[in-house]
């Protein structure tokens, strides 16, 4: 097995990014997380995941302040795992990931999950990137400085 690189000295927010979430397993445990679930059953059993990747990843995603742990909501001996406001910021980037899949890797017809509002059952608009004084950028409109 190829030993996995660590990009957390690059000089690139995206590289260092994947480095903290680039693997799918942590993704789908932060969607599911937005999703309401806190405890590591929930998550095992969602996801399908096995306990030792999911403890892994877990135990990362705390080290890397995306999650904290708490104690259980009901008052029972359990932990919880909560997202930070670290980790609440990432729900931009699952939802981009859900509108590019929901654009380019489904059939038209074919079933799947919807985002909505809660307040009133609505989709919730697209993302659209936006410069400093308001106008919707394309990536052509854009580049990398430094």
């Amino acid at each position: 097995m190829v030993k996995r690189v660590s990009l957390w000295n690059a000089g690139c927010p995206v590289a260092r990014s994947l480095d903290a979430i680039g693997d799918w397993w942590s993704l789908l445990i932060i969607r599911d997380a937005f999703d309401g679930m806190r405890r590591f059953g929930e998550f095992q059993n969602g996801l399908g995941i096995s306990k030792g990747v999911l403890a892994t990843r877990l135990r990362d995603l705390v080290r890397r302040g995306i999650f904290e742990t708490a104690p259980a909501s009901d008052g029972t001996a359990y932990r919880e795992y909560v997202l930070t406001a670290k980790g609440r910021g990432l729900f931009p980037v699952i939802v981009a990931l859900r509108q590019w899949g929901e654009d380019h890797l489904f059939a038209d017809g074919e079933d799947r999950s919807s985002l909505v509002d809660r307040e009133n059952g609505e989709p919730i608009a697209r993302l659209v990137i936006r410069s400093a004084d308001g106008r919707s950028l394309a990536w052509s409109d854009t580049r990398v400085t430094g």
